[in-house]
């Protein structure tokens, strides 16, 4: 009777151990698959630059409106430069109203 009651056991434990290693094996063959990227082909891309210089005198023949781009640029660097000045001077009225209200925290301290 003392034997009939170790057999289960010992199964039990075969099965454990077949499961153990299949466990391993499986986490084996996942981890060396995911270990092996696939291989990234890079394409160097042709180059887009022309094989023979440009001259700007040839550039503004080619588009006659780009004197007239280059106002509108400067127009939109005016504007830029009003906006800027601006924000400039909204910053230091903020800067004015900050130091005003720290002596007014220091003031208020004292009394």
């Amino acid at each position: 009777m003392w034997r009939g009651s170790t057999q289960p056991e010992r199964d039990e434990s075969s099965y454990m151990k077949t499961l153990l290693i299949l466990l391993s094996l499986a986490l084996a063959a996942q981890s060396a698959r995911a270990q092996s990227p696939t291989p990234a082909v890079i394409v160097q891309a042709a180059s887009a630059l022309p094989a023979v210089p440009v001259r700007p005198a040839q550039v503004a023949e080619d588009f006659p409106s780009a004197g007239a781009e280059i106002k509108l640029l400067e127009q939109m660097k005016t504007a830029n430069d009003e906006i800027l000045s601006k924000q400039k001077a909204a910053l230091e009225r903020l800067d004015e109203m900050q130091r005003a209200a720290e002596q007014l925290k220091i003031f208020a301290g004292r009394g």
